[in-house]
C-alpha cells in the first residue's frame, strides 16, 4: 500500500511511518504548498496512493467525483501529536488494508473506526 500525507500531517508522523517500512510521501514533496484538495486527490488517484488527512473536504470531493479510488484515511483525533498519530496509524493500517485496496473512506476517531466504501452514494 502506498500513502500520501496531506499538508496537515506532520513530517515527523511521515518519518515514523517510513521508519516502520511504509511507502509514504507528503503532498509538499510532489505539489506546491497551495495545491488545492482536488489536485491532491487526483494526484493520489493517478499514483495509486491512499490519502491520509485531517481535512474534512476530501469526503465531499469524493462524493462529487464518484471515483472508487483513491481511498482516504480521515483522522479525527483530539491528540494530534505526530508520535500519537503515527502510533494510531501503525495500529490500524494493517486492519484496514483490504478496505483501502477496494476503495474506502476510513474515519478514525478516538474510540472507533468507520469505513465507507467508494463510490459514495
Amino acid at each position: 500500500m502506498r500513502y500520501l500525507a496531506d499538508h496537515h500531517i506532520s513530517p515527523r508522523t511521515v518519518a515514523l511511518l517510513k521508519t516502520d517500512g511504509y511507502d509514504i510521501i507528503r503532498v509538499s514533496d510532489i505539489l506546491p504548498q497551495d495545491a488545492p484538495d482536488s489536485l491532491i486527490l487526483e494526484r493520489a488517484r493517478l499514483n495509486r496512493r491512499t490519502v491520509i488527512t485531517q481535512d474534512l473536504d476530501y469526503s465531499a470531493l469524493l462524493a462529487t467525483t464518484r471515483y472508487t479510488q483513491p481511498s482516504v484515511i480521515s483522522l479525527r483525533l483530539q491528540n494530534n501529536r505526530p508520535e500519537h498519530l503515527a502510533s494510531i496509524l501503525l495500529k490500524i493500517l494493517p486492519t484496514i488494508d483490504d478496505d483501502l485496496r477496494t476503495g474506502a473512506i476510513v474515519v478514525v476517531e478516538e474510540n472507533r473506526i468507520r469505513v465507507r466504501s467508494l463510490p459514495l452514494p
